[in-house]
């Protein structure tokens, strides 16, 4: 059995082409079902709905916290507040928090790593 680290992922950063229809398009392929895209990598991510996300489904983040600024959280169609000890805990790895819905959250991921910024995405995909 693989390792959660030995998974399948797309081993760098790439903008986000499109999105809809429970996926989404980036570097000339298609994925169904969420994203997280670090400074260097794309990874599937198993979160649905907001209420799912926390330390645990954002550890890659953490994990990786010293070369990541900012994290936009795509949240799907939904409006998100985050739970206060989750902004605390990416605050105390210096880790800036920026939830949006994810359409908007693309864009602006697109953006940050067009302009080299040290930028990550949690993005929910939506139908």
């Amino acid at each position: 059995m693989a390792k959660a680290d030995d998974a399948p992922h797309f081993p760098r950063s790439a903008p986000i082409d499109g999105y809809g229809k429970g996926g989404f398009v980036f570097a000339g392929m298609s994925h169904r079902g969420s994203l997280l895209c670090l400074p260097d990598s794309i990874w599937a991510w198993d979160v649905t709905q907001p209420s799912q996300i926390d330390r645990y489904s954002l550890k890659r983040v953490f994990d990786a916290a010293n070369s990541i600024d900012t994290l936009i959280v795509g949240t799907g169609t939904e409006v998100w507040l985050p739970p206060n000890e989750l902004r605390a805990a990416l605050r105390a790895v210096k880790v800036v928090l920026d939830p949006m819905q994810t359409g908007p959250a693309i864009r602006t991921y697109n953006i940050m790593i067009g302009e080299r910024r040290r930028v990550a995405a949690a993005l929910i995909a939506v139908p």
